[in-house]
């Protein structure tokens, strides 16, 4: 993590180092990038996987690309925002473990959603992030 970027966790909120991202993140002046929201299409338009685990995993590779051109890693996240389509404990679980695997220890803000739909009816997960970029 940069020195231009500041976790915050107050004890007067409830603990979300537990849980793996922060209540509070606090950007000093610097370059951010608004990554949209990513989802589980690829470059080369093969069709979205149909298992919700499959689909998590093709949005953090799409993640990790977005990450890679703009110099930036996971510890640069600012904040994330998880949409998901069916939002249950099963299928927040399964982002979640998808997620903190990515961020390697990175607590950004967090965000979960639950929403009717996506861009498409095959799309059950998006994930957008704000970012420092690099």
């Amino acid at each position: 993590m940069s020195d231009t970027l500041q976790r915050l966790n107050p004890i007067e909120l409830p603990d979300a180092g537990k849980i793996g991202y922060s209540q509070i993140s606090i950007v000093e002046p610097k370059r951010l990038a608004f990554v949209s929201g990513q989802v589980a299409w690829s470059a080369d338009g093969a069709p979205s996987p149909a298992a919700f685990s499959e689909q998590t995993a093709l949005v953090v590779r799409n993640l990790e690309r977005a990450l890679e051109a703009i110099g930036s890693t996971p510890h640069d996240i600012v904040q994330i925002r998880i949409y998901v389509t069916d939002l249950t404990n099963e299928t927040l679980s399964e982002a979640m473990k998808q997620l903190t695997a990515f961020l390697d220890g990175a607590r950004p803000s967090l965000t979960g959603i639950g929403v009717a739909k996506l861009a498409s009816p095959d799309l059950q997960i998006e994930i957008e992030m704000v970012v420092q970029a690099a």
